[in-house]
């Protein structure tokens, strides 16, 4: 399907114009750059902490063996801290879509949805 239905006084508009206008909306940038705002600094911070666990795996061995606890050393601690921090993002990320983009996303979402032909929303 390459046209959207449209009333019969009007010209078909393709569905690649469609997406074009959405991309082009203030709205749309807004959400985009709200998106990027939270999602480039913490990947970029997420895999500074995992290359530095690396590093230090690689080339600081005597302090990765250090014992905390028991058998328990630096190296699986921080190990472990590499799961955790990847749910706490996770999680974070969450909150984050559901308090400042799912609201912009569905505005857009039904702001459009004629031009689609009221196309359901995604996983329904």
């Amino acid at each position: 399907m390459d046209t959207t239905p449209q009333s019969d006084d009007s010209p078909p508009i393709s569905v690649q114009q469609e997406i074009d206008r959405i991309q082009q909306s203030e709205e749309f940038r807004g959400l985009r750059s709200t998106f990027r705002g939270f999602a480039f600094p913490v990947t970029v911070a997420f895999i500074a902490w995992y290359l530095l666990y690396v590093l230090l795996s690689s080339y600081a061995g005597g302090f990765m063996s250090t014992r905390v606890v028991g058998h328990i050393n630096v190296a699986l601690v921080l190990g472990l801290l590499q799961f955790v921090s990847t749910f706490a993002i996770a999680w974070v990320y969450a909150r984050f879509a559901h308090a400042k983009l799912d609201p912009p996303a569905t505005a857009i979402r039904e702001r459009y949805a004629a031009a689609f032909g009221n196309a359901p929303r995604e996983g329904e």
